[in-house]
């Protein structure tokens, strides 16, 4: 069955178009037109990912993207007629998987879609790859552990609850230790995108990780920042 996706906005106008440019790439759609209707159509059908307008009447998008959050990763494209640098920011930190500013073109936001899912799907086959429990599945460093198989993580013996994107971007870390990440080359393995450059999501997320597994966030012990290019994952003993 093909994907299906939620689109919330108080104009009608952009639900309609949104749901024409979705349904001919074969997604499913329903749509509301207000935040309570949003929460009930979550919970009702549980879509695949939910296109969500901030700025509405009522119950607005940053208040029903921190219900969602607070039960579920299902992934969040947050569209604003506002473009401001602290909106994008605030609605990275809040969770959002990407952000779009109207006016925005359809066509592109069937990219975005199509990029979030197909990550996601991806991510899906890997677990299902690993469903056979080996060692292999945990891999430790000093005071950290993560289990694939799980995707749950424990810092210092006390486990620590994790977005998909934050799992997502430790993951490919600790897998790849000492090895420094640009942000465009983070944008391009989690999020599946090469063909826009704000890589403020990037910057966002790493901040939100390190502030759940770092002791002392700015001072990181694990996820180092190289000057000038990008992070890399530490996972030996400080010295």
């Amino acid at each position: 069955m093909n994907s299906l996706i939620l689109v919330v906005d108080d104009e009608t106008n952009i639900t309609d178009v949104c749901s024409v440019y979705l349904k001919r790439e074969g997604y499913q759609v329903v749509t509301a037109e207000g935040g309570d209707e949003a929460l009930r159509l979550w919970r009702q059908h549980n879509p695949e990912l939910i296109v969500l307008d901030l700025m509405m009447p009522g119950t607005t998008g940053w208040q029903v993207c921190e219900e969602i959050r607070n039960e579920q990763d299902v992934p969040i494209i947050m569209l604003t007629a506002r473009g401001d640098e602290m909106d994008r920011l605030m609605g990275l930190t809040m969770g959002a998987d990407d952000y779009m500013t109207k006016p925005f073109s359809p066509r592109e936001l069937v990219l975005r879609v199509k990029a979030i899912l197909r990550r996601q799907q991806r991510n899906q086959v890997v677990l299902q790859e690993t469903s056979v429990v080996t060692p292999s599945h945990i891999m430790r460093f000093p005071g950290l552990e993560l289990n694939v198989l799980h995707r749950s993580v424990r810092v210092n013996e006390k486990e620590i609850e994790l977005t998909v994107k934050e799992f997502e971007l430790l993951h490919l870390f600790v897998r790849h230790p000492e090895q420094v990440f640009s942000r465009n080359q983070l944008l391009n393995k989690v999020w599946d995108v090469d063909y826009y450059g704000d890589t403020t999501t990037v910057t966002v997320h790493i901040r939100r990780l390190r502030e759940k597994i770092e002791a002392n966030p700015s001072q990181p012990r694990f996820i180092k920042t190289v000057w000038g290019i990008g992070y890399k994952f530490e996972g030996r003993e400080p010295s």
